[in-house]
């Protein structure tokens, strides 16, 4: 690969995912910049939003929190507040929420790796989603 063909991609220009809660951008991934190792991307949860509970069967996913305050929920039961500067790994398989329950908006920067073998398996729904409407697989 030449320098040339390597993509800068702006948040701004990657349409957000609403499906299951908050605004989920996948900054850089197979669809945006032909990743074949993982994704990454960024999340703003308004106050009181949340993240239906999923699970990445293939993948483990890291959470970064830039500003703003989040709680993951792990397996249903156990929770871990994360501030500005603090981060978490949801490992392989583990059944994970994510809520805002501060009163600013939250923004973290998020990544998963490896990729599933198809994307349909990437990302497991474990209860409703938040809006029944097509958006890619986060």
């Amino acid at each position: 690969m030449k320098a040339a063909d390597i993509k800068k991609v702006s948040l701004a220009e990657v349409p957000p995912n609403r499906r299951r809660g908050g605004d989920i951008r996948v900054l850089l991934g197979p669809g945006t910049v032909g990743a074949t190792s993982g994704f990454m991307g960024a999340g703003t949860l308004a106050a009181g939003e949340r993240v239906t509970e999923h699970q990445h069967p293939y993948s483990e996913e890291f959470v970064y929190v830039v500003s703003g305050s989040l709680t993951v929920e792990l397996e249903g039961t156990h929770l871990v507040r994360l501030g500005p500067g603090e981060g978490l790994m949801v490992p392989k398989g583990t059944r994970h929420r994510l809520a805002n329950h501060g009163t600013e908006p939250a923004f973290a920067v998020f990544h998963s790796s490896p990729l599933a073998p198809r994307p349909d398996l990437g990302h497991i729904d474990t209860e409703p989603v938040a809006r029944d409407e097509p958006g890619p697989q986060v």
